[in-house]
């Protein structure tokens, strides 16, 4: 198969799926069943020469208002982040609007994970609404991944692939440091965060600068957990 045509049949798999695609799942366009054929006999293609044409795809998108990003669930096509406030508009629906609770709520999870409720409200000081939790669940951003083995058995928070993707990551190791997030919004840029303090939204119990200062402390409370894994 030329290179050319290898190309333009990963290209139009892109922005046909709409969603991220996998080495594996675009490998798997080209593992002919025993009656098919192309030009007089069946074509073979290597992972690494789809990986080649990614690669030549993306350097083509140099200049353009798109990209292919590379994120933890494949590869996909998206509008550049610098550009984005312009096509935005061609939406009437306005951006979901999340609270600063839950931010700082995801945030604790994706710095600390595996982690226990228990744990989060330990961390911010309030009790985490339950409304928070179901909306990370809902959302995909968080799932639970086990029990820690104590008393009651309660549930660790992960965060999942969708997050990753949602935020133009491949791996958690792509967060900013503890040292650069200065604050929330340094974690969320792209998202519209309600012009609510911690004050205003949980009864004025815990101030945002003490949540951050929790939140820097490193480690992770994984210690006699039982369960499927962090993933």
């Amino acid at each position: 198969m030329e290179k050319q045509q290898l190309r333009n049949i990963i290209e139009g798999a892109l922005l046909a799926y709409g969603q991220p695609l996998s080495i594996e799942k675009l490998h798997s366009l080209f593992v002919l069943e025993s009656t098919e054929t192309y030009a007089g006999g069946k074509v073979q293609i290597e992972k690494k020469e789809i990986i080649e044409a990614l690669e030549e795809l993306q350097l083509a998108c140099e200049g353009c208002g798109y990209e292919l990003k590379e994120v933890a669930s494949g590869w996909r096509f998206q509008v550049r982040e610098e550009i984005a406030p312009w096509v935005n508009k061609l939406w009437e629906e306005k951006p979901q609007r999340y609270s600063r609770a839950l931010m700082e709520t995801l945030a604790i999870i994706a710095y600390r994970q595996p982690i226990t409720r228990g744990d989060i409200e330990e961390i911010r000081g309030v009790a985490v609404s339950s409304t928070i939790i179901r909306t990370l669940s809902e959302r995909e951003w968080i799932r639970v991944i086990g029990q820690r083995d104590v008393p009651g058995r309660p549930s660790l928070y992960a965060t999942t692939k969708p997050f990753l993707d949602y935020f133009n990551l491949q791996s958690l190791d792509e967060l900013p440091s503890l040292k650069e997030l200065t604050d929330i919004e340094s974690l969320t840029p792209e998202l519209e965060l309600e012009a609510v303090t911690s004050e205003q939204s949980e009864g004025g119990q815990v101030a945002s600068s003490e949540v951050d200062a929790e939140i820097y402390t490193e480690g992770s409370n994984d210690e006699n957990i039982t369960g499927e894994g962090t993933g």
